[in-house]
């Protein structure tokens, strides 16, 4: 008889976020839950200490992940993690349709536009709860 594959022998993937981001590192948090296997390796590239595999400034304009030695950013980035997360995993093997992907790449350009904006709105929202 032929032993079945282990499927935790799978590559792990690779995630560089910006955790001085307040909306990052909440997104990285709820990741981290949803990881229940441990297949994702986060790290955080606003830590000076961290060592960087490209330029940090870039790490931090925009997410990125290594998967299977590659490492990917935006959108195809996002979709490499997902994929590693069971809740998520759907919607990663959806991303390798380059339809689905181009949307999501459309989506997160609009998200970076924003984000500066919603750092503003969440540091206001928090001086008012401080009150």
């Amino acid at each position: 008889m032929t032993a079945r594959p282990d499927r935790t022998e799978s590559p792990r993937t690779k995630v560089w976020y910006d955790g001085g981001c307040p909306i990052c590192a909440r997104e990285i948090a709820v990741m981290r839950n949803l990881d229940r296997r441990g297949r994702v390796d986060f790290v955080d590239v606003s830590d000076a200490e961290t060592s960087c595999p490209i330029n940090r400034e870039t790490l931090l304009a925009r997410f990125h992940a290594e998967e299977n030695g590659r490492i990917l950013s935006g959108a195809a980035a996002f979709a490499a993690m997902w994929r590693q997360i069971p809740l998520l995993r759907p919607l990663g093997l959806a991303a390798r349709n380059r339809v689905v992907l181009w949307l999501l790449e459309r989506l997160y350009r609009a998200f970076l536009r924003i984000r500066p904006g919603l750092h503003a709105l969440i540091g206001l929202s928090r001086k008012r709860l401080a009150r």
